[in-house]
């Protein structure tokens, strides 16, 4: 897997909305995210390896805060606010906190990630939506997909590693899964995944990745977090979903829902070389939730 990786944790937040039309934005054009598109639609789209950015982006050629775009009544100007490997439009080295005015087609090298500017929506970036959306996201829950999913925490433990910062994940499954489905049937149970993962991501962060690993299986990504702090929010999520009554059509009919989850929460150790050997040290800690009763998390 690449190194040069933009970690984006909303994912309707890089694909063109209502009301977004005629929005500036850019598309990746190297790395494992290739063809991804995040449209400029903040007056000022900070970009740099802080969580706090807009455009957060987990690899070490970027600077915390590398560099600034800024929106000005259809026109765009990007400025370096002092980065180490430096901003460039078409090659040419922008001067530090001198703005630069960006052109239709411009490419954009921040560190060793590349970026195309693309002034208004058109066909490309549409079809650039498209199949980006195909190849990331899970079209059952609207959130990250499996591959996606594992390519961004391997960026995070990488980064972890190298910046010795904090990081944790929650490895979570709904309760009783089977009976829902039989119960409610599959389309109700694909509304109980889809709501339970709406749920989630109004309780994150910006910076935090929840994908689906599987069945009814997610996993949450959690950039400079402790355990303990983790291990909070995984109540706060165990709780948000416990009282929350779902309303399922069924055979003509409302049927009230209720569900919880069970959650194992684990912090990265250095010992811990793979993500694999990671979500396995999460997944022990979830099935002793399941093992001892469930809608509970253990850490």
């Amino acid at each position: 897997m690449s190194d040069d990786k933009t970690i984006i944790a909303d994912p309707s937040s890089i694909f063109i909305q209502p009301g977004q039309r005629n929005v500036g934005s850019l598309i990746q054009y190297n790395g494992a995210n290739l063809g991804k598109r995040i449209p400029l639609k903040e007056a000022r789209t900070s970009i740099g390896r802080t969580p706090e950015a807009h455009l957060f982006i987990s690899e070490v050629s970027i600077s915390r805060q590398h560099a600034e775009i800024i929106s000005n009544g259809g026109s765009y100007e990007i400025e370096d606010l002092g980065s180490s490997n430096g901003t460039f439009i078409n090659d040419v080295k922008l001067t530090v906190r001198i703005k630069a005015k960006l052109k239709d087609n411009d490419m954009i090298r921040l560190g060793t990630i590349l970026f195309r500017f693309v002034a208004t929506d058109n066909a490309e970036s549409l079809m650039a939506d498209k199949i980006y959306r195909m190849a990331t996201i899970d079209s059952g829950t609207d959130i990250f997909n499996k591959k996606y999913l594992l390519d961004a925490l391997e960026t995070e433990m990488k980064a972890a590693r190298q910046n010795k910062r904090p990081m944790s994940i929650i490895f979570f499954d709904l309760d009783f899964f089977r009976n829902v489905n039989t119960t409610l049937g599959h389309p109700g149970g694909d509304i109980v995944l889809r709501e339970t993962c709406a749920i989630c991501k109004k309780l994150i962060r910006k910076a935090d990745v929840l994908g689906r690993y599987g069945g009814e299986e997610f996993v949450i990504v959690l950039p400079d977090t402790d355990l303990r702090v983790a291990a909070d929010l995984a109540e706060r999520l165990r709780v948000a979903l416990e009282v929350y009554v779902f309303n399922i059509e069924v055979e003509g009919r409302n049927v009230q829902h209720k569900q919880t989850m069970s959650l194992g929460v684990s912090q990265f150790e250095s010992e811990m070389q793979t993500v694999e050997s990671f979500i396995e040290s999460a997944d022990k800690k979830l099935y002793t939730s399941k093992n001892s009763g469930r809608n509970k998390i253990t850490f």
